[in-house]
């Protein structure tokens, strides 16, 4: 049994959320959009709000023996308090589309909606049926997709719900020294302690979403202080690059994509010809003294705002 947490119903919110206040976006640097064998894509943005400041980056890379790029992950110029890397299955068009539909559907139902352990699994199983029909009314050909997520489900981003289905997988790396904390234990056949399918692998993934074969997602809850970070990966990283090898490439301070397009790059050096895909988000420190005046500019605003109302509507 996978650990799961039942926290209760904490209002989410995105920076397209009023009671954000209002993010400073910073664009990120210009980036590579194609996903060619020998070049990796890699994008990074951050999001200013009274409360906290996030960081997200990602980069993904075709793997070798790919005709098309079959992960997918969340669009980081959209920045959010949402995250999924999906890595899709079976091979093929149909595979990166069901990836690219798991991810677009996860946001369409979390982006904006109450947080919590129900909530996400009711998404990813809804998820799982409408993948399902679409890949079925496009012929014969079959797809589905393992995925990772983390959703923040406070002001403060100090509060995280980690979910996954089968083996992408999460990790939360801290300051100082050490390797990548695993988050997730991978839903293989071996984990389960379920029978092989006859000619695959007990290490293969026994569930996922697309093909019905999904019954209780895996939720759980993560802390985060300022400045540490988590990180979510497709198995084309996680089965060549350890989690001191992780940690050390995602640890440090500067621009994230850097570090996300690095990790990437080791796991091509150390043989990989999967798909590669690396998404970080970090609760990034903030200055006080800015924090406080932007909560004082927030209230300053609200009450100017209350004036003028209270004002219109006098004698």
């Amino acid at each position: 049994m996978h650990p799961v947490a039942r926290g209760g119903r904490v209002s989410a919110m995105t920076p397209r959320d009023a009671t954000w206040g209002t993010p400073e976006r910073r664009p990120s640097a210009p980036a590579v959009r194609a996903a060619l064998p020998e070049a990796t894509s890699a994008r990074e943005a951050e999001c200013v709000t009274p409360w906290a400041r996030l960081r997200v980056a990602a980069a993904s890379v075709r793997g070798a023996d790919r005709r098309v790029n079959e992960d997918a992950h969340s669009e980081v110029d959209r920045i959010a308090t949402l995250v999924v890397v999906a890595d899709g299955v079976g091979g093929g068009a149909e595979a990166a589309r069901a990836s690219r539909e798991l991810v677009v559907r996860l946001h369409a139902a979390l982006d904006r909606a109450v947080a919590d352990t129900e909530s996400i699994r009711h998404a990813l199983l809804m998820a799982d049926r409408a993948i399902a029909r679409s890949i079925a009314t496009r012929g014969e050909a079959t797809g589905a997709s393992t995925v990772v997520l983390a959703k923040a489900i406070d002001r403060s981003l100090a509060h995280w719900l980690v979910a996954w289905v089968g083996d992408c997988r999460a990790w939360r790396v801290r300051a100082g020294d050490g390797p990548a904390e695993p988050l997730t234990v991978d839903d293989t056949y071996r984990n389960l302690a379920e029978a092989t399918p006859r000619g695959g692998s007990p290490d293969d993934p026994a569930r996922m979403v697309g093909n019905g074969a999904v019954d209780l997602p895996n939720v759980r809850c993560v802390a985060l202080e300022p400045g540490e970070r988590i990180v979510l990966a497709s198995d084309g990283v996680h089965k060549h690059v350890d989690e001191r090898e992780l940690a050390q490439a995602i640890r440090g301070d500067g621009p994230l994509a850097p570090r996300c397009h690095a990790v990437v790059d080791l796991a091509r050096r150390h043989g990989s010809r999967d798909d590669a895909t690396v998404l970080v988000v970090e609760r990034a420190k903030r200055d006080l003294l800015q924090s406080v005046r932007r909560i004082a500019g927030a209230v300053l605003a609200a009450i100017a705002v209350g004036a003028v109302l209270w004002w219109s509507g006098g004698p």
